[in-house]
C-alpha cells in the first residue's frame, strides 16, 4: 500500500469550500479535546469516552441553533476527525506520542473524508479530475497515473495550494536487476551533498540558502506592518495578511524544491545500485553546532536516509547503516592508516603511504569496504 498526492486546481468557490471543511475539522477536534479534558476524571477506556463525545456532538451539539452551519458540511469530516482524535489518544497512552493539543488556524488546514461504506471503494480513472466522497468532483493539475481504487482522501493546504492524497492497496514490483551490483558507499556532506564510492556525486540545490535573500527583503519591506499580537488583542492588518501569504509561498517553494531533489536523487540511486551503505549520522547532534545547523537542515540528511530505507522494498535494494563512530573520514582508503582530519581540510593526504584523494570520496570508499563484524546493523 502506498499513497498518491496531487495538487487540486480550484476556483474561488471551491477554495472556500475546502477552507470551510478544514475549519469544521479543526472545530470538531478542539471540541472533542476540550470535552475529553472535562470528563477525563471518570473511569473508563479512552475509546468509550471518545465514542460518548461523538454521540453528544451528533445528538445535541449539531442540533443547536448556533451550530446549524455544521449541517451544511460533509458529515464524514467530523466522523474521521473523532477517529483521528481517538488514534492520537491511543498513541499517547502507548508512549508513541504526546497528549493531543488544540489545533490552531495558523498551523495549517487539512481534513479527511472517506466512503460511508467500508466495503465500497471509489474507482479513480487516469484523468485530470478526481471525485472526492461527499464533496464532489474537482480538477487536478496532474493526472492520476493509472486506474485505482481508494476509500480515504485527505485534503491539505500548503501556502496557497491545495492537495489531495489517497492510499491505494497495491505493491510496486521491484526490478529484476540493477545496473551496478557492487557495494557502493555514500558519504553525505555540506559542500557536496552526496559523494559515491564510484566517483559520482550529487550537489544539493540548497533552496533555503537561496531563499534567505528574498525572505529578508520581503520581511524588511513589511517591517512597519501591523502584524498583530493576540495577547494585546491586536488584529493583523489586511496588508499584513498579504505579507504572511507571501512568506508562506516562499517557504512552500523552498520545501518543494528540497523534497523534489531528495525524491529524485534517492530514486535514481535506488534504481541504479543494488547494495548501498550509508553512515548512521547523528543529525540531531550535528544540528547542535550553530555554525553548521542551517546548512545541515537545508540539506535534509535524515530525510535522505529515510527515503533510501523505505524505497529499498520498492526497488529491491539492500541498505546498510554503518556505525556512526566508524572513522570513515580519518581512515586512508589505500593503506588503512588513521590520522587526524580537521573539517576545513577537503583533501586527504595520507601521512603513511602519501596517497592524495578527495576527502568525501575517501570516506565513501571506506564505507563501501566496511566490514560488518558485529559493528553495524543492516536495515
Amino acid at each position: 500500500m502506498y499513497a498518491i498526492k496531487r495538487e487540486l486546481k480550484l476556483n474561488h468557490k471551491e477554495r472556500t469550500l475546502m477552507a470551510r471543511h478544514s475549519g469544521y475539522a479543526r472545530f470538531c477536534y478542539n471540541y472533542a479535546l476540550s470535552l475529553y479534558q472535562g470528563v477525563k476524571e471518570f473511569q473508563g477506556a479512552s475509546s468509550k469516552k471518545v465514542a460518548a463525545i461523538e454521540r453528544v456532538f451528533t445528538n445535541h451539539v449539531k442540533k443547536l441553533p448556533e451550530y446549524q452551519w455544521t449541517t451544511t458540511l460533509s458529515s464524514r469530516v467530523y466522523k474521521t476527525t473523532f477517529r483521528h482524535f481517538g488514534e492520537a489518544l491511543s498513541r499517547c497512552f502507548k508512549g508513541l506520542g504526546k497528549f493531543p493539543r488544540f489545533k490552531r488556524k495558523k498551523d495549517g488546514d487539512s481534513f479527511t473524508v472517506d466512503t460511508a461504506d467500508w466495503n465500497h471503494a471509489i474507482l479513480l480513472k487516469p484523468q485530470k479530475s478526481i471525485k472526492i466522497p461527499t464533496l464532489g468532483t474537482f480538477r487536478l493539475k496532474e493526472a492520476i497515473p493509472f486506474p485505482c481504487m481508494a476509500q480515504t482522501f485527505t485534503v491539505s493546504r500548503t501556502a496557497d495550494k491545495w492537495y489531495v492524497s489517497f492510499a491505494i492497496k497495491a505493491q510496486k514490483i521491484p526490478p529484476l536487476f540493477h545496473p551496478v551490483v557492487e557495494t557502493v558507499g555514500i558519504d553525505l556532506g555540506v559542500s557536496t551533498f552526496a559523494t559515491l564510492s564510484d566517483g559520482n556525486y550529487y550537489e544539493s540545490p540548497r533552496p533555503l540558502t537561496k531563499a534567505k535573500t528574498k525572505l529578508s527583503k520581503t520581511q524588511w519591506r513589511n517591517r512597519n506592518k501591523q502584524l498583530g499580537q493576540r495577547k494585546l488583542g491586536l488584529k493583523a492588518s489586511n496588508n499584513a495578511q498579504k505579507h504572511y501569504r507571501r512568506i508562506a509561498k516562499i517557504h512552500g517553494k523552498t520545501a518543494n524544491q528540497r523534497r523534489d531533489f531528495l525524491q529524485k536523487t534517492t530514486t535514481e540511486i535506488s534504481k541504479k545500485y543494488a547494495h548501498i551503505r550509508i553512515e548512521d549520522l547523528n543529525v540531531s547532534g550535528m544540528i547542535a553546532n550553530h555554525k553548521l545547523a542551517a546548512a545541515i537542515s537545508d540539506c535534509g540528511f535524515f530525510e535522505f536516509r529515510r527515503e533510501l530505507e523505505y524505497k529499498s522494498a520498492m526497488y529491491g535494494t539492500t541498505v546498510e547503516l554503518v556505525d556512526r563512530w566508524y572513522p570513515s573520514s580519518k581512515t586512508c582508503s589505500n593503506c588503512g592508516n588513521i590520522q587526524s582530519m580537521p573539517l576545513k581540510e577537503r583533501v586527504f593526504y595520507c601521512q603513511n603511504c602519501s596517497a592524495i584523494i578527495n576527502r568525501d570520496l575517501n570516506a565513501a570508499i571506506n564505507l563501501a569496504h566496511y566490514s560488518f563484524s558485529g559493528k553495524a546493523s543492516s536495515v
